[in-house]
Formats: C-alpha cells, structure tokens, sequence
C-alpha cells in the first residue's frame, strides 16, 4: 500500500485553499475605497490557527492573484515576506490557547502588524528606491498616517477571529481550539 506524505496537499485543500486565497484577494479589492483597510490579517490568523504550515498556501495565491492583476512592480516585492511575518508570529503561538486570551492576542497581533507595516516594508523600498538609512525613516514617517489606519483596520477586523476559526474548524470537522 502507498503512504502519502502528511504534508502532501490533497485535491480537496487545493479547492479550499485557492478559494481561500481567491476570498483573500476578492476582500482587499472590495474595501479598495478605503485606504489601507482590509481584512487580510484576520484571514491569515484564522487560516494559521486552523491549517497551520499549509497556510501559506492561500496567502501566496493571494499575493500571486494580486501581482497578476495589478502588476509585479516595487510595491509588491514586500507582499512576499510581510504576509509571512504575520503568518510566522501566529505559528509561535500556542497551539491551544482559552478564547478569552486568544481573543486579545489575536487582535492585538493584528493590530501591531498593521502599525508596523511601513516598517516591514521599507526594506524592500530601501532596496529598490536607494534610500539610505535618513530616507528610509522619512519613507517610514510619510506612511505613518497609513499604517495606523490599517491598524485601526486590522483592530476592528481581528475581533471577527475566534468565529471565523470556529467556522472554519467546524467545517474542517477539527476541535475548536481559539
């Protein structure tokens, strides 16, 4: 009899995750009208908590759909590893933790992405605009504004994590573990 490796991806999970990255990518174009809103950090904790490494599969279709439709330019470059960071400070986690503390981390998680974005981006913007180390704080500085509205964004939308990892792992026919 052939064993299938357990990190193998199943034909169901690709559906699911291409729909998931799709639903990821369909979110952000709907909230466009607002800047720097959106719903991406509560996606990537629910689907972290619930598919853990193979969560990454969803959000990079997510960051592929995006360069596909709006160009692989600059401002793209850090999609490839900011979404990941996030994805990574939720992996640290406990597997198991009680809701009424799962709940705060999560937004607190959420929020902090969101208000350090600019930071995390500004690597790759460095890098690819040649900005030293005075322009890079200025590129920092002159986002600022943005990045607490994706903050207050990510604050409001990580409230909706403890339900959508509900859903999601009563869908999978898991154990709800917040």
């Amino acid at each position: 009899m052939e064993t299938r490796k357990k990190s193998a991806l199943t034909v169901r999970e690709m559906a699911v995750f291409a729909m998931l990255g799709a639903l990821m990518y369909c979110s952000k174009l709907l909230l466009e009208w607002a800047p720097n809103i959106h719903l991406l950090a509560l996606f990537i904790i629910a689907f972290t908590r619930v598919y853990r490494v193979k969560a990454l599969v969803p959000i990079y279709i997510f960051v592929l759909l995006t360069g596909i439709f709006n160009g692989f330019s600059p401002w793209i470059m850090p999609y490839f590893y900011i979404w990941a960071i996030l994805w990574g400070a939720v992996m640290l986690l406990p597997k198991r933790m009680k809701t009424g503390l799962a709940i705060p981390v999560y937004i607190v998680l959420g929020t902090l992405h969101g208000l350090l974005f600019g930071v995390f981006c500004a690597p790759s913007q460095a890098l690819f605009f040649g900005l030293d180390w005075k322009g890079t704080l200025a590129w920092i500085a002159a986002g600022l504004y943005f990045d607490i509205l994706q903050a207050i964004g990510n604050f409001a939308a990580c409230t909706l994590c403890a339900p959508l990892i509900r859903l999601l792992c009563k869908l999978e026919k898991r154990p709800f573990f917040a």
